[in-house]
């Protein structure tokens, strides 16, 4: 990976980002055909430069990486125009990738590699973007206080039984808007509607702090069960620190909807930018993304589930055990969006 472009954040296009995304327009886009992609990622886990380094070493091409978040990064790419230098966007949540789409910025890819490797679940139709890795969103509960035989599907934590009892992040969290987006393909919207002013009914606590938070706040008793994604409790339990440990000791993760549909599954993905200078550059990159050894970084290191099925989870993964997951196109999740957040909002979820 390029030294002098390790790290470039965006800060809510400040005059320190434009400059340096300036710079990058104006000689990038000629270093493409010298063999560098230029990576915009939501991803913020050190954990991915074992793969930009990785995909260096086996193609000689270097990657700048430029970091934000996902709304940062898609607004810049269109106000860069024709002009941007960004060959590859990835960042996290099928919600995510689908606005990218809308927005005009992905262009299609034709690759066999691709579409034999990841299950057409996980991708676009149109092949505008592609899933690189899969979470799951679970339910984790305190293992003192809630026996798991009580527990069954996201539909049950609307149950009165579970009245001040559980623990989720806002409402303006993409994660939880595509898990409301899955419920309403499956429910429609009048069912689910009833469900979130079920589920809001039952908070511990008004939402606040991220999926790290919602499993320390169901360690330390402030509810019983919260939602959370999978890989956020294999962290704490691979940590090395003690506090952090004794966090998962106290917690069990639970799959919902097994007799069913399955587990709610998302993805972080990637696609092409439209006006990518080195396109040939960044389907390498996706393809090898979903090579074996890319797969296992992905599995091994930063402890998600690999889109190719070969590869096996990390041993703190699987201690959780095996599960269904739900087979919906992910695209559905961008699809459904803007109707969830409207429901969320009636419903009182803030």
């Amino acid at each position: 990976m390029s030294k002098i472009t390790r790290r470039v954040f965006l800060a809510g296009g400040t005059a320190i980002a434009a400059v340096t995304l300036g710079e990058l327009t104006r000689s990038n886009r000629s270093l493409a055909q010298s063999g560098t992609i230029n990576l915009y990622s939501s991803r913020h886990y050190d954990t991915d430069d074992e793969l930009y380094n990785g995909f260096t070493q086996k193609t000689g091409i270097k990657v700048n990486l430029v970091e934000g978040d996902a709304t940062q990064l898609i607004e810049r790419i269109k106000s860069e125009g024709a002009n941007s230098p960004a060959d590859v966007l990835i960042t996290v949540d099928a919600g995510n990738l689908w606005r990218a789409q809308q927005e005009g910025i992905f262009q299609p890819v034709s690759s066999s590699v691709l579409n034999n490797a990841i299950p057409s679940n996980l991708r676009d139709p149109g092949n505008h973007w592609f899933g690189l890795s899969r979470r799951a969103r679970v339910i984790m509960y305190n293992k003192a206080r809630v026996n798991p035989a009580q527990l069954s599907t996201y539909e049950n934590l609307a149950d009165p039984k579970w009245k001040g009892k559980v623990l989720i992040r806002s409402s303006n969290n993409i994660y939880n808007q595509s898990l409301v987006a899955s419920l309403l393909e499956v429910h429609g919207a009048a069912q689910t509607e009833n469900w979130a002013k079920g589920l809001v009914a039952n908070f511990a606590r008004p939402p606040e702090g991220n999926d790290t938070a919602q499993i320390q706040a169901v360690a330390a008793g402030v509810g019983d069960v919260g939602i959370a994604n999978s890989y956020y409790l294999a962290r704490l339990a691979s940590s090395g620190k003690p506090e952090d440990k004794a966090v998962a000791e106290k917690v069990g993760m639970f799959f919902p909807n097994q007799r069913e549909r399955g587990t709610h599954i998302n993805i972080s993905g990637a696609g092409v930018i439209k006006s990518a200078p080195n396109k040939a550059g960044a389907v390498k990159f996706l393809e090898y993304l979903v090579s074996p050894e890319a797969q296992k970084i992905f599995a091994l290191k930063n402890h998600e589930y690999p889109v190719v099925s070969q590869v096996p989870v990390s041993g703190v993964l699987s201690q959780y055990g095996t599960f269904k997951s739900d087979s919906m196109n992910v695209a559905a999740y961008g699809q459904k969006n803007a109707e969830a957040i409207r429901l969320m909002d009636r419903s009182g979820w803030k």
